[in-house]
């Protein structure tokens, strides 16, 4: 398996490439921007994109989904969010975006395979009414449900601050302390230590 974190855009949005080297294909997690440095890290690891998964909808995790040509899946409670700037955010600037719609709705619990790499969709609301986290096992990728000591924003329309530290609680601090956290700003951690030492929780 082969995981590479490349950090894109003016919010400094991990990017992960998640695939396989026998099989030449990834899943690509949250294309935030800059698509040319996504496609080049790809090419270097003789990587072909299989899909794209958004852990979220907004402008920031989406702005390069349509750069990749591939099926791009999302939870349903967020489609809206890739072809409205209003739900996206990205209406506060001066470049609206518009995503293409989604070919593949998320549900909790529902499952992903390209490349022989499962992930495990978990339904975090909060920080947006859509936000999923991708268990793998080992590792989880959290978005901006969860950072190293921190947590997402709630300050942004349609959020909702009970529900995302409801999320964390009940469907994240379950895992074993040992699962490394992978989120969608900032460095990675490890469920055990944001459980000792997250303030937020």
């Amino acid at each position: 398996m082969i995981l590479e974190t490349i950090v894109v855009g003016p919010m400094q949005v991990n990017c992960y490439i998640l695939g396989s080297k026998d099989r030449g294909e990834a899943i690509i997690i949250d294309p935030g921007a800059e698509a040319q440095k996504i496609k080049k890290r790809l090419s270097v690891l003789g990587l072909k994109a299989g899909c794209v998964v958004n852990t979220h909808g907004h402008a920031d995790h989406i702005g390069a989904n349509a750069a990749f040509d591939v099926p791009i899946y999302i939870h349903r409670l967020d489609a809206e969010f890739l072809t409205n700037p209003e739900l996206n955010l990205s209406a506060m600037f001066e470049a609206p975006l518009v995503m293409p719609a989604a070919q593949g709705l998320l549900e909790d619990g529902q499952k992903i395979e390209v490349a022989g790499v499962n992930l495990e969709v978990i339904h975090t609301p909060g920080h947006t009414p859509g936000g999923i986290c991708l268990n793998a096992g080992e590792f989880i990728f959290t978005g901006d449900t969860l950072f190293a000591q921190g947590v997402g924003r709630t300050d942004f329309p349609y959020v909702s601050e009970k529900d995302l530290l409801d999320s964390i609680r009940k469907k994240l601090m379950g895992l074993a302390d040992e699962v490394i956290i992978y989120p969608g700003h900032g460095p990675s951690s490890t469920i055990g230590e944001e459980r000792k030492s997250n303030s937020f929780l």
